[in-house]
């Protein structure tokens, strides 16, 4: 089937709250505005059960199928953004200097919202949905806060889903594929410490700058003479720190940065390289070098069964030309990974056009993708959980 109706209906208020949450944006966890008005927006539409603090400050509810007894099936909306300041311009632009909708988890959150209200209107299905709203998925592993806040089985959910929004994929269009779909995340910070002087006398300091230089370059060869090729991974230096004149070496570099990869071998792999290049350059140098590496999001997996599942259900929705069942995984990461790794389900893409791209200040959530967002979750439902 198509887009609904009652989607159709519903996007130019559903789109309302997507802006109302855009204006009003919160990290991380600090996210009580929308957390509270996901949770009245739930309890106008009659839902049955509305629990906030999941997860400090994440919400849930639960919406009873009146086709009888079934299993409960969860849905997933991220709810933070971004610590950015905005430059779209538009009427309803972040009104929080340094903090805006720059990955579209205001659309995420809206349009199950959307689909919530149609659910809690329609309830056609056996068994419940769960529909989840989750708190700093931007590095702050809010999705393993829900689950270890015992989310799971508190509410009985037997199987889990999430969206995500895509630049560049046609509204209309969308795109998943079985197995890792988005990568882990490790996060390294590394500190260069030589002997400062006067940048006239090098011969008697010990640069920091020189060794941190070559440690940038030497963790490339990690990617290109330390894992297998068919392996896919990253390493990117994404800050460096040091010195505040021009005449004097500093006493230290702090160089900083992120490494993903589709599986978890390869991010151990690696991290114990980068430790034994810091050991040599450090060596090599005389610098002393220390190493902080934290292993972060795991993979995000989808689980074949429910790929092909939700594969299908796009495909009502879409037309199945419009899905890409077998996409390249995406370098990102996604905490809705620690859910796939209790229960099983998995990850779309959904298209949002011609925009800027994800966690770009000039970026904002197409609200044409609302219908088709509504109609997926609903279809998803209506499918899974039938009499």
């Amino acid at each position: 089937m198509p887009i609904l109706n009652r989607a159709a209906e519903l996007q130019d208020e559903v789109a309302g709250w997507r802006r109302h949450i855009h204006e009003n944006p919160g990290i991380l966890y600090d996210v009580e505005h929308t957390a509270s008005f996901v949770a009245d927006r739930l309890r106008e539409f009659g839902v049955d059960e509305v629990v906030e603090g999941i997860g400090r400050t994440g919400v849930v509810g639960i919406i009873k199928g009146r086709l009888g007894e079934g299993p409960t099936l969860g849905m997933r909306a991220d709810m933070d953004a971004l610590p950015l300041n905005e430059i779209t311009g538009k009427p309803w632009a972040s009104k929080n200097p340094g903090k805006m909708h720059a990955c579209g988890h205001d659309g995420h959150t809206a349009m199950l919202l959307g689909a919530a209200k149609y659910m809690a209107e329609t309830r056609n299905f056996a068994g419940s949905v769960a529909v989840i709203f989750q708190p700093a998925e931007e590095g702050g592993a809010g999705g393993l806060a829900m689950v270890e806040d015992g989310m799971m089985d508190r509410f009985g959910i037997q199987k889990v889903y999430g969206m995500h929004n895509m630049p560049g994929l046609p509204v209309g269009q969308f795109a998943i594929r079985p197995g890792p779909i988005m990568a882990s995340t490790a996060e390294f910070t590394v500190r260069v410490k030589g002997r400062g002087g006067h940048a006239a006398m090098p011969h008697g300091n010990i640069d920091p700058i020189v060794t941190a230089s070559q440690l940038v370059l030497a963790f490339q060869t990690i990617v290109s003479r330390s894992t297998d090729p068919v392996d896919s991974i990253v390493v990117s230096v994404t800050k460096i720190h040091a010195g505040d004149a021009y005449n004097i070496i500093p006493e230290m570099v702090e160089l900083a940065g992120t490494v993903r990869t589709l599986r978890k071998e390869v991010q151990v792999k690696a991290g114990e390289r980068m430790r034994e290049i810091c050991d040599g350059m450090g060596a090599a140098h005389g610098a002393r070098i220390e190493l902080d590496f934290e292993a972060n999001y795991p993979v995000t997996f989808n689980h074949a069964e429910e790929t092909e599942f939700a594969a299908m259900v796009a495909g009502e929705v879409a037309g199945e030309p419009n899905v890409m069942a077998g996409i390249p995984p995406v370098m990102g990461g996604e905490d809705f990974s620690y859910m796939l790794e209790r229960r099983p389900g998995a990850f779309i893409f959904i298209g949002n056009g011609d925009t800027a791209n994800l966690h770009n200040p000039a970026y904002d959530f197409n609200d044409e993708v609302i219908p088709h967002g509504i109609s997926y979750w609903v279809r998803l439902a209506e499918q899974s959980l039938r009499a």
